[in-house]
């Protein structure tokens, strides 16, 4: 987990046991001995790419310092159902109060490297790519993005600082699309690429005419965006297709054999159902 930056991990997993401890877990401290010691083991209930096992321990670390997660797979590592995913022996209470936390951080996560290592598989061999988008769950969007990877996904502009997408909404208030374009180009430099949402054949003429790097066909058929590809590559053989809107994992071998470079897909971070894991607690 090294390209992700730790100290705003950790800051976020103490916000997490915040929200669900509160003032404490009155139920282990009702009933269970202080300083008792027991063993832990997550177990993965379906098939699936693993993700967020040092979230995961990280939650358990907050709570105290001398829990040891022992992983018996790595993060990316695809597994099958009954896999025991990792142990810890600690105390108790800590493994009870982390416990729901820990499990919603490997489930999620590892919901959404599945989910990408599908898309991605549906794709091999096309040279196209699959990428995520910005719609993440707020809070959520390095970890996120951490497991798109894992799944062999690439990420998109972590945020709006981080790229520039002229998108219908820029072109109703910026007075047009060669407008839009041109200033990006003059105000942001070479070093940033421009990304344009085209919808038909005037305003993809008018991108590409103007300079812009990226297209981007939005809910098109993979018929239009072999189609349109075709046409932007006559003006600029250089210039890159991205589609997305309306992809599944039925559909998606279509768009990338129509041409497209990039197939973003919003799913891959906003819709992955959460994986069946489980964390079976035992007296040590």
């Amino acid at each position: 987990m090294n390209w992700l930056d730790e100290g705003a991990l950790y800051s976020q997993i103490s916000d997490f046991l915040r929200e669900d401890l509160g003032r404490g877990d009155i139920t282990s401290q009702a009933i269970v001995t202080r300083n008792t010691r027991a063993r832990g083991r997550f177990v993965a209930g379906e098939k699936m790419i693993v993700a967020g096992l040092e979230a995961a321990e990280e939650v358990f670390l907050s709570l105290d310092s001398q829990p040891q997660l022992e992983a018996f797979v790595a993060d990316g590592e695809e597994i099958e159902a009954g896999k025991v995913i990792a142990r810890m022996v600690g105390f108790a209470d800590v493994l009870l109060a982390g416990e729901q936390v820990a499990l919603n951080l490997l489930q999620r996560l590892s919901a959404v490297a599945t989910l990408t290592g599908q898309f991605v598989r549906a794709v091999e061999g096309t040279g196209a790519a699959i990428v995520d988008s910005r719609g993440t769950t707020p809070g959520m969007r390095m970890l996120e993005r951490y497991a798109v990877l894992l799944g062999g996904g690439r990420c998109s502009r972590l945020g709006l600082d981080d790229g520039v997408l002229i998108t219908s909404n820029h072109l109703a208030i910026a007075g047009g699309l060669a407008e839009a374009v041109k200033n990006a180009k003059e105000k942001l430099g070479h070093l940033h690429k421009v990304k344009v949402q085209v919808s038909n054949e005037i305003d993809l003429r008018e991108a590409v005419s103007n300079g812009a790097d990226i297209l981007l066909l939005e809910g098109l058929p993979a018929e239009e965006v072999a189609r349109l590809g075709a046409m932007a590559r006559d003006l600029s053989p250089v210039v890159m297709l991205e589609c997305s809107g309306n992809i599944t994992l039925e559909n998606v071998r279509g768009y990338a054999e129509a041409g497209a470079n990039t197939i973003s897909i919003g799913a891959l971070t906003n819709s992955a159902p959460a994986m069946d894991v489980s964390f079976q607690i035992q007296p040590y």
